[in-house]
């Protein structure tokens, strides 16, 4: 499965050099995830499409993976929108809502849907078991961590189970959104999985020397660093806090958080 790679023109602080769409060719082209609506993108696809993608799979609702479906839509009004639902951010494409189990027909063969939750509530990896290669949305990146978004539908707990799952696929190659080609799955998960252990251990530490806010363990954690990544440093130890919240270990109280004894 070696798709074609077509760029959405968006980078950005929060979206690094911009994030890939993948276009599987046939008949019946597949496009998954919709970019920003850029019109060099949509010309790309064109490009690599005459009449337009036939369907097109949105790993999850964030704007940059999302936002670009109503461009398509205009310029190709036959094409079928698919993605898992999340009401509140779903807005008015009519999107066909995709379930964990859905099988997504393609030229070159079924892509099984899989509910992979965590950075958000609806996001989806699409399996290709035939060359046992991963399309990976926002679950993957090769040389940076993953956003978990804990106030805004974000779970560390749901995304390290989604790395479980993807791990006990064996998968071979991941596409990602961000960044390049993963040719080591499953040397990632692992790296990210050590990683998040470590962090942990690090926000317990915090926890431990009195530190009871999030802006008090994250100016502990998160020393020199650049001013526009501290919301998305926040994010990740709310996201650790709530974790460790629902395994016994820390709770909400008085003005913050504490350990429990």
């Amino acid at each position: 499965m070696i798709p074609t790679l077509l760029h959405a023109g968006n980078p950005g602080p929060f979206t690094g050099d911009g994030n890939w769409t993948y276009l599987i060719a046939g008949d019946r082209p597949a496009l998954i995830d919709a970019g920003v609506g850029k019109p060099a993108h949509l010309d790309a696809i064109a490009a690599a499409a005459t009449a337009g993608p036939a369907d097109v799979v949105v790993t999850h609702g964030h704007a940059d993976h999302s936002s670009g479906a109503p461009g398509i839509q205009a310029r190709w009004p036959s094409a079928r929108f698919l993605k898992l639902p999340w009401p509140e951010r779903d807005g008015d494409v009519p999107w066909r809502p995709l379930a964990d189990g859905d099988i997504v027909i393609t030229d070159a063969g079924p892509l099984a849907v899989l509910h992979t939750p965590g950075h958000s509530p609806d996001h989806i990896a699409l399996w290709h078991e035939d060359s046992r290669t991963l399309f990976v949305g926002d679950l993957l990146v090769l040389g940076s961590t993953v956003f978990i978004p804990a106030s805004d539908g974000g779970s560390l707990a749901d995304y390290l189970a989604s790395l479980e799952r993807l791990r006990q696929l064996s998968p071979v190659r991941a596409w990602p959104a961000h960044g390049p080609v993963i040719e080591d799955p499953i040397g990632l998960i692992d790296h990210y999985t050590e990683h998040r252990r470590q962090r942990e251990a690090q926000v317990i530490g915090a926890l431990a020397a009195g530190r009871e806010t999030v802006d008090a363990i994250t100016a502990q954690i998160y020393q020199d660093l650049k001013p526009a990544l501290i919301p998305m440093a926040r994010e990740s130890v709310l996201a650790h806090l709530v974790k460790l919240e629902g395994e016994g270990k820390a709770r909400r109280g008085g003005v913050g958080w504490a350990a429990v004894r």
